[in-house]
Protein backbone atom coordinates (compact mmCIF):
# COMPACT_ATOMS: atom_id res chain seq x y z
CA UNK A 1 0.00 0.00 0.00
CA UNK A 2 1.40 3.39 -1.01
CA UNK A 3 1.95 5.77 1.90
CA UNK A 4 0.39 9.23 1.58
CA UNK A 5 2.74 12.03 0.60
CA UNK A 6 3.79 14.79 2.99
CA UNK A 7 1.15 17.21 1.72
CA UNK A 8 -1.62 14.66 2.21
CA UNK A 9 -0.38 13.78 5.69
CA UNK A 10 -0.44 17.43 6.71
CA UNK A 11 -3.90 17.85 5.19
CA UNK A 12 -5.22 14.83 7.07
CA UNK A 13 -3.74 16.11 10.31
CA UNK A 14 -5.22 19.58 9.79
CA UNK A 15 -8.71 18.35 9.00
CA UNK A 16 -8.60 15.80 11.83
CA UNK A 17 -7.54 18.50 14.29
CA UNK A 18 -10.41 20.73 13.22
CA UNK A 19 -13.08 18.02 13.14
CA UNK A 20 -12.07 16.01 16.22
CA UNK A 21 -11.10 19.04 18.30
CA UNK A 22 -14.32 20.90 17.70
CA UNK A 23 -16.39 17.71 18.03
CA UNK A 24 -14.92 17.29 21.51
CA UNK A 25 -15.70 20.93 22.24
CA UNK A 26 -19.27 20.51 21.03
CA UNK A 27 -19.73 17.34 23.08
CA UNK A 28 -18.31 18.99 26.20
CA UNK A 29 -20.52 22.07 25.95
CA UNK A 30 -23.53 20.09 24.74
CA UNK A 31 -23.47 17.81 27.79
CA UNK A 32 -23.33 20.81 30.12
CA UNK A 33 -26.10 22.55 28.19
CA UNK A 34 -28.26 19.46 28.53
CA UNK A 35 -27.56 19.22 32.26
CA UNK A 36 -28.40 22.91 32.66
CA UNK A 37 -31.70 22.49 30.77
CA UNK A 38 -32.74 19.49 32.85
CA UNK A 39 -31.92 21.30 36.09
CA UNK A 40 -33.86 24.36 34.97
CA UNK A 41 -36.88 22.21 34.08
CA UNK A 42 -36.95 20.89 37.64
CA UNK A 43 -37.00 24.44 39.01
CA UNK A 44 -40.75 24.72 39.65
CA UNK A 45 -40.72 27.05 42.67
CA UNK A 46 -40.26 30.80 42.31
CA UNK A 47 -38.70 33.17 44.88
CA UNK A 48 -38.75 36.97 44.85
CA UNK A 49 -35.08 37.97 44.62
CA UNK A 50 -33.46 41.36 45.10
CA UNK A 51 -30.65 42.68 42.92
CA UNK A 52 -27.86 43.76 45.27
CA UNK A 53 -25.18 44.43 42.62
CA UNK A 54 -25.21 45.07 38.89
CA UNK A 55 -22.76 45.71 36.06
CA UNK A 56 -20.43 42.87 37.09
CA UNK A 57 -17.72 42.08 34.54
CA UNK A 58 -17.78 42.72 30.82
CA UNK A 59 -21.17 41.03 30.41
CA UNK A 60 -22.67 43.24 33.16
CA UNK A 61 -23.95 40.38 35.30
CA UNK A 62 -26.06 40.92 38.38
CA UNK A 63 -25.85 39.50 41.91
CA UNK A 64 -29.16 38.57 43.53
CA UNK A 65 -30.16 37.74 47.09
CA UNK A 66 -33.12 35.38 47.36
CA UNK A 67 -34.73 33.13 49.99
CA UNK A 68 -36.19 29.66 49.38
CA UNK A 69 -39.30 28.14 50.99
CA UNK A 70 -37.30 26.80 53.91
CA UNK A 71 -36.10 30.28 54.84
CA UNK A 72 -32.52 29.77 53.65
CA UNK A 73 -30.93 32.81 52.09
CA UNK A 74 -28.87 32.57 48.91
CA UNK A 75 -26.68 35.03 47.03
CA UNK A 76 -26.08 34.13 43.40
CA UNK A 77 -24.68 35.71 40.25
CA UNK A 78 -26.79 35.67 37.08
CA UNK A 79 -26.16 36.46 33.44
CA UNK A 80 -29.00 38.52 31.95
CA UNK A 81 -29.74 40.20 28.66
CA UNK A 82 -31.97 42.97 30.08
CA UNK A 83 -29.20 44.60 32.11
CA UNK A 84 -31.05 47.93 32.32
CA UNK A 85 -34.20 46.25 33.60
CA UNK A 86 -32.51 44.52 36.52
CA UNK A 87 -30.54 47.34 38.11
CA UNK A 88 -29.50 47.40 41.74
CA UNK A 89 -32.53 47.46 44.06
CA UNK A 90 -34.90 45.95 41.48
CA UNK A 91 -36.76 42.68 41.92
CA UNK A 92 -35.53 39.58 40.11
CA UNK A 93 -37.71 36.42 40.19
CA UNK A 94 -35.65 33.29 40.78
CA UNK A 95 -36.79 29.76 39.89
CA UNK A 96 -35.42 26.82 41.88
CA UNK A 97 -36.11 23.16 42.61
CA UNK A 98 -37.82 22.84 46.02
CA UNK A 99 -36.68 20.25 48.53
CA UNK A 100 -32.97 20.41 47.72
CA UNK A 101 -30.43 21.16 50.43
CA UNK A 102 -28.68 23.78 48.34
CA UNK A 103 -30.92 24.60 45.38
CA UNK A 104 -29.53 26.34 42.33
CA UNK A 105 -31.37 29.41 41.13
CA UNK A 106 -32.39 30.14 37.54
CA UNK A 107 -33.93 33.25 35.99
CA UNK A 108 -37.69 32.80 36.18
CA UNK A 109 -38.08 34.99 33.08
CA UNK A 110 -38.09 32.54 30.12
CA UNK A 111 -36.47 35.18 27.90
CA UNK A 112 -33.34 35.32 30.07
CA UNK A 113 -31.36 32.49 28.46
CA UNK A 114 -27.88 34.02 28.53
CA UNK A 115 -26.27 31.15 30.47
CA UNK A 116 -27.73 28.49 28.18
CA UNK A 117 -26.80 30.48 25.08
CA UNK A 118 -23.21 30.73 26.32
CA UNK A 119 -23.09 26.94 26.09
CA UNK A 120 -24.91 26.46 22.80
CA UNK A 121 -23.65 29.36 20.67
CA UNK A 122 -19.97 28.22 20.81
CA UNK A 123 -21.08 24.79 19.53
CA UNK A 124 -22.51 26.36 16.38
CA UNK A 125 -19.45 28.59 16.03
CA UNK A 126 -17.15 25.56 16.39
CA UNK A 127 -19.02 23.83 13.58
CA UNK A 128 -18.49 26.82 11.31
CA UNK A 129 -14.77 26.95 12.13
CA UNK A 130 -14.36 23.22 11.46
CA UNK A 131 -16.23 23.60 8.16
CA UNK A 132 -13.91 26.48 7.21
CA UNK A 133 -10.74 24.41 7.70
CA UNK A 134 -12.18 21.39 5.88
CA UNK A 135 -13.35 23.64 3.05
CA UNK A 136 -9.95 25.34 2.83
CA UNK A 137 -8.22 21.99 2.36
CA UNK A 138 -10.84 20.85 -0.15
CA UNK A 139 -10.39 24.03 -2.21
CA UNK A 140 -6.61 23.65 -2.07
CA UNK A 141 -6.82 20.08 -3.31
CA UNK A 142 -9.28 20.88 -6.10
CA UNK A 143 -7.20 23.82 -7.32
CA UNK A 144 -4.12 21.59 -7.34
CA UNK A 145 -5.85 18.87 -9.35
CA UNK A 146 -7.23 21.40 -11.81
CA UNK A 147 -3.87 23.12 -12.32
CA UNK A 148 -2.04 19.78 -12.65
CA UNK A 149 -4.27 18.84 -15.60
CA UNK A 150 -3.50 22.07 -17.48
CA UNK A 151 -1.17 22.11 -20.50
CA UNK A 152 2.48 22.38 -19.48
CA UNK A 153 5.38 24.49 -20.63
CA UNK A 154 9.10 23.99 -19.94
CA UNK A 155 10.69 26.26 -17.35
CA UNK A 156 13.63 26.28 -14.96
CA UNK A 157 12.99 26.15 -11.21
CA UNK A 158 15.21 27.03 -8.27
CA UNK A 159 14.19 26.03 -4.76
CA UNK A 160 14.36 28.86 -2.24
CA UNK A 161 14.05 28.81 1.52
CA UNK A 162 11.98 31.72 2.83
CA UNK A 163 11.77 33.16 6.32
CA UNK A 164 8.76 35.35 7.12
CA UNK A 165 9.52 38.25 9.42
CA UNK A 166 5.90 38.66 10.49
CA UNK A 167 5.00 35.20 11.71
CA UNK A 168 5.25 33.04 14.82
CA UNK A 169 8.18 30.65 15.10
CA UNK A 170 6.44 27.54 13.76
CA UNK A 171 5.03 29.39 10.74
CA UNK A 172 8.07 31.46 9.73
CA UNK A 173 9.77 28.96 7.37
CA UNK A 174 8.41 28.70 3.82
CA UNK A 175 9.45 27.07 0.55
CA UNK A 176 9.38 28.86 -2.79
CA UNK A 177 10.10 28.00 -6.40
CA UNK A 178 11.75 30.73 -8.48
CA UNK A 179 10.69 30.01 -12.06
CA UNK A 180 12.47 31.28 -15.17
CA UNK A 181 11.96 30.62 -18.85
CA UNK A 182 13.76 27.48 -20.01
CA UNK A 183 17.05 28.13 -21.79
CA UNK A 184 17.05 31.80 -20.85
CA UNK A 185 19.72 33.59 -18.84
CA UNK A 186 17.15 36.06 -17.54
CA UNK A 187 16.22 36.03 -13.84
CA UNK A 188 13.09 34.44 -12.47
CA UNK A 189 9.77 35.69 -13.79
CA UNK A 190 7.48 33.85 -11.35
CA UNK A 191 7.63 32.98 -7.65
CA UNK A 192 5.38 30.20 -6.43
CA UNK A 193 5.10 29.17 -2.79
CA UNK A 194 4.73 25.40 -2.32
CA UNK A 195 4.33 22.86 0.44
CA UNK A 196 7.56 21.16 1.37
CA UNK A 197 8.38 17.83 -0.27
CA UNK A 198 11.52 15.70 0.31
CA UNK A 199 12.25 15.74 -3.41
CA UNK A 200 12.88 19.48 -3.21
CA UNK A 201 15.83 18.92 -0.87
CA UNK A 202 17.51 16.58 -3.37
CA UNK A 203 17.71 19.08 -6.22
CA UNK A 204 21.31 20.08 -6.97
CA UNK A 205 20.36 23.54 -8.26
CA UNK A 206 18.22 25.00 -11.03
CA UNK A 207 16.45 22.17 -12.82
CA UNK A 208 14.12 21.91 -15.74
CA UNK A 209 10.46 21.50 -14.79
CA UNK A 210 7.13 21.37 -16.55
CA UNK A 211 4.95 24.21 -15.32
CA UNK A 212 1.19 23.78 -15.43
CA UNK A 213 -1.39 26.41 -14.58
CA UNK A 214 -0.42 29.90 -13.52
CA UNK A 215 -1.97 33.28 -14.04
CA UNK A 216 -4.92 33.52 -11.64
CA UNK A 217 -4.54 29.87 -10.69
CA UNK A 218 -1.79 28.15 -8.69
CA UNK A 219 1.18 26.99 -10.74
CA UNK A 220 2.13 23.31 -10.44
CA UNK A 221 5.77 22.57 -11.24
CA UNK A 222 6.40 18.95 -12.19
CA UNK A 223 9.96 17.95 -11.25
CA UNK A 224 12.09 15.65 -13.44
CA UNK A 225 11.17 12.62 -11.29
CA UNK A 226 7.44 13.35 -11.63
CA UNK A 227 7.00 14.91 -8.18
CA UNK A 228 4.47 17.77 -8.10
CA UNK A 229 4.76 19.94 -4.97
CA UNK A 230 1.41 21.37 -3.89
CA UNK A 231 1.25 25.12 -4.61
CA UNK A 232 -0.02 27.62 -2.05
CA UNK A 233 -1.79 30.60 -3.57
CA UNK A 234 -1.20 32.24 -6.93
CA UNK A 235 2.23 32.68 -8.51
CA UNK A 236 3.74 36.13 -8.07
CA UNK A 237 5.34 38.36 -10.66
CA UNK A 238 7.66 39.85 -8.03
CA UNK A 239 9.59 38.34 -5.15
CA UNK A 240 7.41 38.21 -2.02
CA UNK A 241 7.69 41.11 0.42
CA UNK A 242 8.47 40.55 4.10
CA UNK A 243 10.05 37.19 3.20
CA UNK A 244 13.81 36.66 3.23
CA UNK A 245 14.66 34.27 0.39
CA UNK A 246 17.93 32.35 0.43
CA UNK A 247 18.84 30.13 -2.50
CA UNK A 248 21.84 28.77 -0.59
CA UNK A 249 19.56 26.75 1.69
CA UNK A 250 17.80 24.71 -0.94
CA UNK A 251 19.13 21.47 0.49
CA UNK A 252 18.33 20.98 4.16
CA UNK A 253 21.38 19.86 6.10
CA UNK A 254 21.10 17.20 8.78
CA UNK A 255 23.39 17.54 11.80
CA UNK A 256 23.72 13.76 11.86
CA UNK A 257 25.73 14.01 8.64
CA UNK A 258 28.37 16.14 10.40
CA UNK A 259 29.61 13.30 12.62
CA UNK A 260 31.41 10.07 11.84
CA UNK A 261 29.67 7.25 13.70
CA UNK A 262 31.50 4.16 14.97
CA UNK A 263 30.96 0.96 13.00
CA UNK A 264 27.65 -0.64 13.92
CA UNK A 265 26.25 2.48 15.57
CA UNK A 266 22.90 3.81 14.41
CA UNK A 267 22.09 7.47 14.03
CA UNK A 268 19.32 8.71 16.31
CA UNK A 269 16.02 9.27 14.55
CA UNK A 270 15.34 12.76 13.29
CA UNK A 271 12.65 15.00 14.71
CA UNK A 272 9.18 13.90 13.75
CA UNK A 273 7.48 16.29 11.34
CA UNK A 274 4.38 16.59 13.54
CA UNK A 275 6.18 17.53 16.76
CA UNK A 276 6.10 21.31 16.12
CA UNK A 277 2.37 20.95 15.56
CA UNK A 278 1.96 19.09 18.84
CA UNK A 279 3.90 21.84 20.60
CA UNK A 280 1.70 24.45 18.93
CA UNK A 281 -1.42 22.58 20.10
CA UNK A 282 -0.14 22.57 23.70
CA UNK A 283 0.55 26.30 23.47
CA UNK A 284 -2.95 26.85 22.10
CA UNK A 285 -4.52 24.80 24.89
CA UNK A 286 -2.60 26.72 27.55
CA UNK A 287 -3.42 30.08 26.00
CA UNK A 288 -7.09 29.11 25.72
CA UNK A 289 -7.31 28.00 29.34
CA UNK A 290 -5.62 31.22 30.45
CA UNK A 291 -7.99 33.32 28.31
CA UNK A 292 -11.00 31.71 29.98
CA UNK A 293 -10.18 33.54 33.22
CA UNK A 294 -10.79 37.12 32.00
CA UNK A 295 -13.34 36.17 29.32
CA UNK A 296 -15.51 33.63 31.12
CA UNK A 297 -14.64 33.79 34.80
CA UNK A 298 -12.26 30.80 34.69
CA UNK A 299 -14.95 28.21 35.53
CA UNK A 300 -14.01 24.55 34.89
CA UNK A 301 -16.50 24.35 32.02
CA UNK A 302 -15.07 27.47 30.39
CA UNK A 303 -11.44 26.49 31.02
CA UNK A 304 -11.82 23.09 29.35
CA UNK A 305 -13.86 24.56 26.49
CA UNK A 306 -11.35 27.32 25.81
CA UNK A 307 -8.44 24.85 26.03
CA UNK A 308 -10.07 22.49 23.51
CA UNK A 309 -10.88 25.28 21.09
CA UNK A 310 -7.40 26.79 21.44
CA UNK A 311 -5.62 23.49 20.78
CA UNK A 312 -7.81 22.64 17.77
CA UNK A 313 -7.59 26.13 16.29
CA UNK A 314 -3.79 26.46 16.61
CA UNK A 315 -3.03 22.94 15.34
CA UNK A 316 -5.39 23.28 12.37
CA UNK A 317 -3.90 26.70 11.55
CA UNK A 318 -0.36 25.31 11.82
CA UNK A 319 -1.21 22.59 9.31
CA UNK A 320 -2.99 24.98 6.94
CA UNK A 321 0.05 27.28 6.80
CA UNK A 322 2.16 24.39 5.45
CA UNK A 323 4.73 23.45 8.11
CA UNK A 324 8.32 22.74 7.17
CA UNK A 325 10.29 19.68 8.37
Amino acid sequence: MRRPGPALRVALLGTAAAVVGFLLLGAWLGLHARAYTHARDRATAVADGLVIEDGIGESEDIRVRWTDRDGREHVQRFEVYATGRYARGHRFPVAYAPGQADPRGFPADPDETATEDDLLVPVAFAGLVAAFFCGAWAVRGLRFRRAARSPGRPMTATVLHGTRSRAVAWQSDTTWLALADAGSAEPAVLWQRVMWHPALGDLPGPVGVTLRGGGRRPAVAELPDGTRPVPLGRPRRRAPRHVLLDEHMTVRADLRDAFVLPPGAEAPPGRRWWRPGAAAALVGAGAGAAASLPLAGGTPVAAVGFALSGAALVLASWALFAPQP
